[in-house]
């Protein structure tokens, strides 16, 4: 068991790894902490609770009247899932716990007040200090929520994968926040390495790190794996969770190993995600993940895979039509994440028999999503919905993409320079080019727009290669998809990448599916199409009309003549 020293009092500390005390030596711009680092906590399934060495807090009772609206974090609503239950014939119990009734709308909400409070305890956080924090959003909320309450000022570090909703929330929190590339949690772009850079600038400042930080699974330990146990009165045979960070399951599942160790415990793991064990179902690691908050390209420190009886990987499709399905039909408000959970669980759960009781933690509300999966023009867009056929459409609507007849592409190569990549554009009269790795891997945009804007701003120089200037979040589209699933994205977007997927063979005989880069389109290159076909029909149209007229006067002609002879 590690001990913080403080001035008046020492502190029990699970030692997963403990930041500044482990690491006392001088910091630099360049320092930081991996986040997927060994954990050294001493934990182990089979010990008695009073060898355990995590402190056993008892639930506190919510007051009638709030001192603040941080004592409204916990004590969420375990709900019965009544008709997705029914429609997929599942026998036993299936029970929701509704994570998004706390305070900040999510799950985080636990872990940020834990963390934030356990190092205001430990004299590491003081009034006046800063909270930096890479996260996918909802941690940046709940910190924010806290912070704001408290009088911290607070700075979230954040890809730019995540909605617009969530960033919109932050700032009317009074965050700052930093937007990063969505990439490898060890780039120096990424929000993690980027979070420390700010870390080592700002004095005063400290990264509490949900990824290492023992007070994240701890949180889960003592409230909400406390919560689900008296809510079912000690009887639980499964439970479903996603691993974003790890914490919410692990801190689950350890306490159930104590309590109730007939339990199991089910992981979800996204496509394209490398959490999940064994490593052998980790096969699509360069599959975009729509879905917020779940999966890693790391295994984060605070995760104890070991707890995890069983993992299911989810994908986007199942996950966001789950979710919609739990809002229509069962009234419950929640994320895209937590449609992954419900996916995966009505098909684990198959194997429980009636009496026994499964429980889905659903992480975060939909306020977060409404203009991703919520808006139907979105999912349609995304290839997650399809749109059905209608006659009011304009002609072109269904009309495919190949029939555009785009120019073959221009692609730059990632290490192409800023200076060389704007000649390149303006000699060869592009705005913008994908940049793709020799692989065939489409890395992102780059535009001459956000080229001359990073000069500008000092944050690129013209020797800078192309790579780091990209835009990471960019449309694909498919040359099968249609002209209207093209107009939706331009509605949102200057362009789109148009791609063609190829099979390609290994030489032991392994296939996979490679994107390559067939063009890219624009609303110009759409309004073109349709301008010059509305051209030809109106030729068309006025050359039957001319003949028409011009047949008509020869056949009264005629007539005139025959009458007259």
């Amino acid at each position: 068991m590690a001990c913080v020293f403080t001035s008046n009092k020492t502190i029990r500390v699970c030692p997963f790894l403990n930041g500044d005390v482990e690491n006392p030596e001088p910091k630099t711009n360049t320092t930081w902490i991996h986040p997927n680092l060994p954990s050294k906590c001493t934990w182990k399934p089979g010990k008695s609770i009073s060898e355990s060495p995590h402190n056993c807090v008892p639930l506190p009772k919510e007051p009638k009247i709030l001192s603040n609206i941080l004592e409204k974090i916990g004590h969420t609503p375990l709900v019965r899932i009544n008709k997705i239950s029914k429609a997929y014939g599942l026998k036993c119990e299936l029970l929701a716990k509704c994570e998004y009734f706390n305070a900040g709308g999510s799950v985080k909400d636990r872990i940020t007040l834990r963390m934030l409070e356990d190092a205001e305890k430990a004299g590491i956080l003081k009034p006046g200090d800063t909270i930096i924090e890479p996260t996918s959003g909802n941690t940046g909320i709940g910190l924010a929520l806290a912070a704001a309450v408290k009088g911290y000022r607070c700075i979230i570090v954040m890809p730019e994968k995540m909605s617009m909703e969530k960033v919109d929330i932050l700032r009317a929190l009074g965050a700052e926040i930093v937007r990063t590339p969505c990439t490898r949690f060890d780039a120096p772009e990424s929000n993690v390495r980027v979070a420390w850079k700010l870390k080592n600038e700002i004095p005063n400042s400290h990264v509490l790190d949900q990824y290492r930080n023992a007070s994240n699974p701890l949180a889960h330990y003592d409230t909400t794996a406390e919560e689900i146990l008296e809510q079912c009165d000690g009887k639980v045979d499964m439970i479903v969770a996603g691993a974003g960070t790890g914490g919410t399951i692990t801190g689950i599942a350890r306490k159930m190993k104590e309590k109730c160790p007939e339990c199991k415990i089910v992981g979800v793991d996204p496509e394209g995600s490398i959490v999940a064990l064994p490593s052998s179902l980790n096969t699509a690691e360069d599959a975009t993940m729509e879905v917020e908050g779940i999966g890693h390209d790391f295994i984060p420190t605070v995760l104890d895979r070991a707890v995890i009886d069983q993992w299911c990987k989810s994908n986007d499709t199942d996950s966001f039509l789950m979710a919609r399905r739990l809002i229509r039909e069962e009234g419950l408000l929640c994320g895209g994440s937590a449609g992954s959970a419900m996916s995966v669980a009505v098909k684990a759960a198959k194997q429980l028999k009636e009496g026994q009781r499964c429980v889905v933690i659903l992480p975060d509300s939909v306020r977060n999503y409404m203009s991703k999966f919520l808006n139907d023009k979105w999912m349609i867009t995304n290839g997650f919905l399809k749109e059905d056929v209608q006659e009011h459409y304009p002609w072109w609507w269904n009309i495919k993409v190949q029939k555009l007849n785009l120019l073959a592409p221009l692609t730059l190569l990632p290490d192409v320079n800023c200076q060389k990549a704007i000649e390149i554009l303006r000699d060869k009269g592009y705005d913008q080019a994908p940049v793709v790795a020799e692989s065939g891997l489409i890395l992102g945009m780059v535009t001459l727009s956000n080229i001359l804007s990073s000069l500008l701003a000092g944050s690129a120089q013209f020797s800078t290669p192309v790579i780091k200037v990209i835009y990471q979040q960019f449309s694909k589209i498919s040359l099968d998809d249609t002209l209207g699933k093209l107009s939706h994205i331009l509605e949102n977007d200057h362009f789109a990448i148009v791609v063609h997927e190829l099979e390609q063979y290994n030489a032991d005989g392994s296939s996979f599916m490679k994107q390559m880069v067939f063009g890219v389109v624009t609303a110009v290159d759409l309004l073109s199409f349709v301008t010059r076909k509305n051209n030809s029909q109106k030729l068309n149209d006025g050359t039957l009309k001319s003949a028409s007229s011009e047949m008509k006067r020869s056949l009264a002609e005629c007539e005139k003549k025959t009458e007259d002879f």
